[in-house]
């Protein structure tokens, strides 16, 4: 096996080694933060007084994200390795220091990529730094055309369709629109764009020992993921028209909703497009100038009863795969979109990706010593033990000191008791560490209750340093889900004029809410959804725990009959290895509603 040739030095530093480099191409524009690889503007877009977008992902993508940041498109970009999503804490120290450089709390929106790892960090993120008092939303990308709409949940990728959300959202920022219009925006961008991308080449990540030959000279892939994920097909090479003919029509094939909610092709003859041909990484010029011809012909020729007119053709690299030979095309239809959405669009920006080289400046003939890009900006300060500042509003709750503790108390000792049942379904339909797991999260939670570390006098507090207890003890994917509903209860309370049992019941209902939004995962998926939703819509509807445990033990009982999974691991399972073993996450819930419906 052949050892690739790659223009580095340690793998291992080669994302810190990158964002030097970047740094000091643009010496004025940006600044690293101290402490984490995230890049922002060395000066906020509109002075601080406009919502600040973030975006950002894993490293090998460029020049996604930090390529954009910049009046008119983004505040800053979080890198993460190669090909791997950014952890929490850089996120959040990105949307800290963006909000410090803001004049009026207009908010942060995080651009993210449809990818779980992204979704869920950049998500967790988010509800910290709402928790924080930092108006936060995210909005994910998914213009991925190559997978069956009805392929699982995990949903169409996040991919080079994501450049032009970046750029009508940032040009909306500068507009001055609010941050809930912003969001309104993007979902108008989704709506209407797609994207397919083609190999000839996968993808060889630094480091690598050997070149990554899964592909041969005489075969390509068509509609494979920005990280070297199989595609849809292979094929024989095509010609570059043959390539454009089978992504345009892919494309279109998939479709849009309609206003009536009805998939109809993306765009139809004569319609007005904005089509994108990007580089993957290791094209040649020459080569995507060849196929941006073949797309637009195709596209505007009336012989094939296309005949749209591409009135803005965008070629270059925008959303690569480190150095994979290959490209995509995507297509935004203009003619079903907004003035406003074109307008925005078409307005200046003056990111360094789309704009001339970033010139060091003189100061005379004397050039200054000391580069603007080599000064870090410090980290904003936060004092990791203080309590966050939020609001914590006045209780209606009698006796709410004892009875919660109590709840608590009963709750997490039910679920120690049950762990070797829970074991026993997901050593059957799991990895089998869901017993295990969950009863390593309920004893830290019984130690911090009994020790003082969990405040059992609020609820937004309460529920608070439960996230914390969990974050530092569960791991995997139920922690993190687990961690998000309760964080997502704690800042749903924190906004109430007051607190009592109705407010108590929404707050759970936000907190389900949150891991379905985060996690993908819906009711009917065979996961832990399947008990909390019908439970906490039966608190809000009666405020009554008793009721609301016999629908989750309904639920969680019903996941025995499901033949298949479409989320976490038993995703991989045959049917025959499901059948007649219920969901270990759902009867978790559903031994917790229990508990807490016993209690006096």
């Amino acid at each position: 096996m052949s050892k690739p040739k790659q223009i580095l030095n340690d793998p291992k530093k080669s994302v810190d080694e990158f964002i030097s480099g970047l740094l000091l191409q643009y010496p004025n524009r940006l600044q690293k933060l101290q402490n984490h690889n995230v890049i922002l503007a060395a000066e906020p877009p509109c002075d601080g007084t406009a919502v600040q977008l973030l975006s950002g992902g894993g490293s090998g993508h460029e020049p996604s994200h930090a390529g954009w940041i910049g009046n008119g498109m983004l505040s800053g970009a979080i890198c993460g390795g190669i090909f791997a999503s950014p952890s929490v804490a850089s996120i959040l120290a990105a949307i800290r220091a963006a909000a410090a450089s803001m004049k009026a709390n207009s908010g942060i929106l995080l651009v993210v990529k449809n990818y779980t790892g992204d979704r869920l960090n950049f998500g967790m993120a988010c509800e910290k730094a709402n928790q924080e008092g930092i108006a936060s939303r995210i909005v994910v990308v998914a213009d991925d055309c190559a997978l069956e709409r009805t392929k699982g949940i995990t949903g169409a990728r996040g991919v080079a369709g994501c450049v032009l959300v970046h750029k009508i959202a940032g040009a909306a920022s500068v507009a001055g629109k609010s941050l809930d219009e912003i969001v309104a925006i993007v979902g108008e961008v989704n709506g209407r764009i797609g994207t397919l991308g083609v190999a000839l080449d996968s993808v060889t990540i630094p480091g690598a020992e050997t070149i990554n030959n899964r592909l041969d000279d005489k075969t390509i892939e068509i509609g494979l993921g920005i990280h070297g994920e199989a595609g849809m097909k292979q094929s024989p090479l095509l010609t570059a028209d043959e390539m454009a003919k089978e992504m345009i029509d892919t494309i279109r094939d998939f479709g849009r909703k309609n206003e009536d909610g009805k998939i109809v092709p993306l765009f139809e003859k004569g319609d007005a497009l904005c089509v994108l041909v990007n580089n993957l990484g290791g094209t040649s010029n020459f080569e995507m100038s060849i196929l941006a011809n073949a797309c637009v012909k195709y596209l505007e020729d009336e012989a094939n009863n296309l005949g749209c007119k591409v009135t803005r053709l965008l070629v270059g690299s925008f959303m690569t795969s480190f150095d994979m030979h290959g490209a995509s095309v995507t297509i935004l239809n203009l003619s079903c979109s907004s003035d406003e959405l074109v307008s925005l669009l078409d307005a200046p920006c003056d990111a360094p990706a789309w704009s001339a080289c970033d010139i060091w400046k003189a100061d005379g003939e004397n050039m200054t010593s000391i580069r603007p890009s080599s000064k870090e900006r410090p980290e904003v300060a936060v004092d990791r033990d203080a309590k966050p500042a939020i609001a914590i509003p006045p209780l209606n709750l009698p006796s709410f000191v004892e009875s919660s503790k109590a709840l608590v108390l009963r709750a997490v000792k039910s679920l120690g008791e049950a762990e070797a049942e829970l074991t026993k379904y997901d050593t059957i339909v799991g990895d089998g560490d869901c017993g295990i797991t969950m009863k390593r999260g309920a004893t830290e939670v019984e130690d911090r209750i009994n020790n003082g570390g969990i405040p059992t006098d609020h609820p937004v507090t309460m529920f608070s340093s439960m996230a914390d207890a969990i974050s530092d003890s569960m791991g995997g994917t139920s922690g993190i889900l687990l961690e998000l509903m309760f964080r997502k209860m704690s800042s749903t309370l924190s906004r109430c004029d007051s607190i009592g049992v109705a407010e108590m019941s929404q707050a759970v209902q936000a907190g389900v809410d949150a891991i379905s939004l985060y996690g993908g995962a819906t009711v009917g998926a065979r996961t832990m959804l399947d008990a909390l939703v019908p439970a906490a819509k039966s608190l809000v509807e009666t405020n009554s725990l008793s009721d609301a445990s016999s629908f989750a033990k309904i639920g969680a009982d019903g996941t025995a009959d499901m033949k298949v999974a479409s989320a976490g691991r038993s995703n991989y399972l045959s049917e025959e290895t499901l059948k007649g073993t219920p969901d270990p996450g759902a009867m978790a819930v559903s031994i917790v509603f229990k508990a807490l419906a016993a209690v006096p």
